[in-house]
């Protein structure tokens, strides 16, 4: 048997209304490398559990108070540790009973010593590699997302403000997403999908996008082939990520009413994605600072998100703002991490609607 050998040693608690089998368990175990913890019943168990780093519940079945098979089901419904059940009793469960539970294994009692050694040992190691696991597929999608963030700002490096409104864009678009009672899954693809929705700017000529006065009709038309770029460098991506992306950056410019772009799609056609990043684009849009305007106050992005009902947008993700406008504002205003600017500012302020895609160029259609 092998001593553990490890820079954090492993927590173990033993759970047994039997004094003798504690100490003795505890002896062993100690001499393995594990930091022991005891209770004589489960309702102890739980609150070793609440003060003490544990990896690893060693626990009987038959105890005063709170059995086993009811403390395995509480630390799996409220911590992380992996119980392993003891019973001297095999006749009164069945294995499939004490699976079920939530333990990762069971000892038939009397128990040698070694045994128990190499079961809780063995548990350790795959615990262990699960989390290695988890890690490494964690450092690996940060490294993803890093790399995708970077890609973003590259795209969009000539706006100072970039990074608080791709942080901004990432908030209202998983609210939105959570609000409509999507899955986890589903909100985490939109969450980091939409920092790509304006990945096309990159093809967009500095003297367009960062014109401070109203843009001509040919203007108009260069700015709103973004959509078909952005989705041009996200083809045939395999990542879900990046499909959502591709998806959000063709489609986050439709508007319900059909009078939208690059492809005039209307109503449920428009992937739920796009309209949910479209209107959370409008927001940011109209409460922020832009080259050609100042933020609008709250009251008037309120009465033109109404105004744009079943016209721009979705109505039931119009409702949800404008139900959910202090939270909105609240993640404007860099509860986000974002920019601390107000919207409520006093000042004179700009009527120009073109991010909000709600301006008409001259001589031209409603554009963005």
């Amino acid at each position: 048997m092998t001593k553990q050998k490890t820079k954090n040693p492993p927590g173990l608690l033993i759970v047994d209304d039997d004094e003798t089998i504690r100490m003795i368990l505890r002896r062993v175990m100690e001499k393995q490398g594990f930091v022991c913890h005891m209770a004589s019943h489960g309702v102890e168990a739980l609150a070793v559990l609440e003060k003490h780093p544990v990896e690893i519940v060693l626990t009987d079945v038959d105890m005063p108070e709170m059995g086993g098979l009811e403390l395995v089901k509480q630390i799996r419904a409220r911590h992380t540790a992996d119980p392993i059940v003891m019973t001297g009793h095999i006749d009164d469960f069945s294995y499939e009973q004490i699976i079920q539970t939530g333990a990762v294994d069971f000892i038939l009692k009397p128990m040698a010593p070694g045994e128990v050694v190499l079961r809780v040992q063995r548990v350790l190691r795959e615990r262990r590699l699960v989390q290695g696991l988890k890690e490494t597929h964690q450092a690996l999608k940060d490294s993803y997302l890093d790399t995708i963030n970077r890609l973003v700002t590259a795209a969009e490096y000539r706006d100072e403000n970039t990074g608080s409104h791709i942080t901004r864009m990432s908030t209202y678009s998983a609210f939105l997403a959570e609000k409509m009672n999507m899955d986890g899954a589903w909100v985490d693809r939109i969450r980091y999908g939409s920092v790509m929705h304006d990945i096309g700017k990159i093809g967009i000529p500095d003297h367009i996008l960062m014109k401070p006065d109203r843009l001509s009709g040919d203007e108009f038309h260069v700015i709103r082939t973004h959509p078909a770029i952005g989705a041009r460098i996200l083809a045939n991506a395999k990542s879900d990520v990046l499909r959502s992306g591709q998806q959000i950056a063709i489609s986050h410019h439709e508007k319900w009413d059909g009078t939208g772009y690059p492809q005039g799609l209307s109503g449920d056609r428009i992937p739920l994605a796009g309209r949910i990043v479209g209107i959370a684009d409008v927001f940011d849009a109209l409460s922020t600072r832009r080259p050609y305007k100042d933020p609008y106050p709250p009251d008037v992005i309120y009465g033109l998100m109404q105004e744009e009902r079943e016209k721009h947008f979705d109505p039931d993700l119009t409702d949800i703002v404008l139900d959910n406008f202090d939270e909105f504002l609240a993640i404007r205003n860099g509860n986000c991490n974002g920019s601390a600017e107000m919207v409520n500012s006093g000042a004179a302020f700009s009527w120009s609607r073109r991010d909000a895609g709600m301006e008409k160029p001259k001589g031209g259609a409603a554009s963005s």
